[in-house]
């Protein structure tokens, strides 16, 4: 093991920020520096220079040693366990503002001040994401222009924070080109596969195993809710979309539960809930899941949305459940429905569509596919690349 005193360090050592979390948040080296430190109980309390203090556990500042010793040099993976009694007897000093612990066993940490200013106690860390707020009546999609998408780091990021943010971004004027949705997905991150594949052309055929491969009209719904992990993001790029009719329709789920349950809150409470069955059955393939239709998180916020009344098995719910249960559902449905929920436009050739299949629903009007051709090529990316994109993004700011 190699080892280092207090003795050993300069103010050349300490000064570089720690590589542990470099990539998750932006430079800190504004931050303030340490003024004081000292070791008050079982906590090291410290004190920058704006005034601000905090405690922390010594245990704590052991487990986050950034040295080569307790982090891989190149990937800054941790490599030592915080086991119990590792963090014994600590003396603590200011060196040039920042933070030098020697520990009894002769090992020595050193933390740039304004990393520790960032990481206190409690305090929450810095969020580039957007928060997710429901569509307001009149909601259109923000629009980014394919050039600037593919031009740089501002487009990407104005179609990502808006994609992230209303769960449905536009992108115009695009190449009429062959799998240029693919190349497009692939610049945030691995395509997402599913039984159909992890490229789809939307567009009728012979013997389809999916309604979206007709040309019947599709009412709303979001896409393989009968995955215990529905794809995240969908991305569909339109080539061609000369044939009458197929609008494309969308709603926002957040939105409508939301009115649900102002409305009528023992129907959200129903639907969010009793779980029920979602099932796909073709030759090949048999993929079921139970689930409600509304999922809330902790907090009560509707985190999800399973929508999907093609593949809704046989409803397997206690007798005196099951007429409520339908009434609820029948309310959501009709509320989705509604005018002032739904969003319809069409689809140009060169428009790109993206939206969040755990939150927004789609559906599309029937077309007639003896009066032209209607083309639209498909994929799906998980939101953590999204996400993991425009953390990327914003370290570049």
């Amino acid at each position: 093991m190699i080892q280092a005193t207090v003795s050993d360090l300069t103010p050349a050592d300490i000064a570089p920020a720690p590589p542990v979390d470099m990539r998750e948040l932006s430079p800190y080296e504004a931050a303030p520096r340490l003024r004081e430190a000292r070791i008050v109980g079982h906590r090291v309390e410290l004190e920058w220079q704006d005034g601000q203090q905090a405690e922390f556990p010594p245990i704590w500042l052991r487990d986050h040693c950034p040295c080569s010793t307790c982090r891989h040099g190149q990937t800054f993976e941790r490599l030592v366990f915080p086991i119990e009694g590792i963090a014994i007897a600590p003396d603590v000093q200011i060196t040039d503002g920042h933070l030098v612990v020697n520990w009894a066993d002769g090992h020595a940490s050193r933390f740039d001040g304004g990393w520790l200013h960032q990481r206190r106690p409690g305090e929450p860390g810095r969020n580039v994401l957007p928060e997710r707020h429901p569509w307001r009546d009149g909601f259109f999609p923000q629009r980014v222009a394919h050039g600037d998408f593919v031009a740089g780091a501002d487009g990407e990021r104005t179609w990502l924070t808006a994609l992230l943010r209303d769960g449905l971004v536009l992108l115009d004027n695009g190449p009429l080109a062959d799998e240029e949705v693919s190349r497009l997905a692939k610049r945030i991150g691995p395509l997402r596969s599913t039984n159909f594949g992890a490229r789809f052309d939307v567009r009728s055929k012979p013997n389809p195993n999916n309604a979206a491969y007709t040309a019947i009209g599709l009412a709303l719904h979001t896409d393989l809710p009968n995955w215990r992990q529905p794809p995240d993001i969908q991305l569909l790029y339109c080539l061609e979309n000369g044939a009458e009719g197929g609008g494309s329709l969308f709603a926002d789920g957040f939105q409508v539960a939301e009115v649900l349950r102002r409305e009528n809150p023992e129907a959200f409470r129903l639907l969010s809930e009793t779980s029920i069955d979602f099932r796909f059955q073709d030759e090949t393939q048999d993929i079921g899941v139970r689930a409600p239709i509304i999922e809330c998180g902790d907090d009560g916020k509707v985190v999800e949305i399973r929508f999907n009344n093609w593949i809704r098995d046989t409803l397997r719910l206690p007798v005196q459940t099951i007429e409520a249960w339908y009434r609820a559902y029948y309310r959501f449905w009709q509320l989705l429905h509604e005018p002032r929920h739904q969003l319809e436009f069409d689809l140009a050739p060169g428009q790109m569509i993206a939206f969040d299949n755990r939150r927004v629903l789609h559906g599309r009007g029937a077309f007639d596919p003896n009066t032209g051709a209607r083309h639209l090529q498909g994929t799906y990316l998980d939101r953590d690349m999204l996400e993991s994109r425009l953390r990327v993004l914003a370290r570049e700011d």
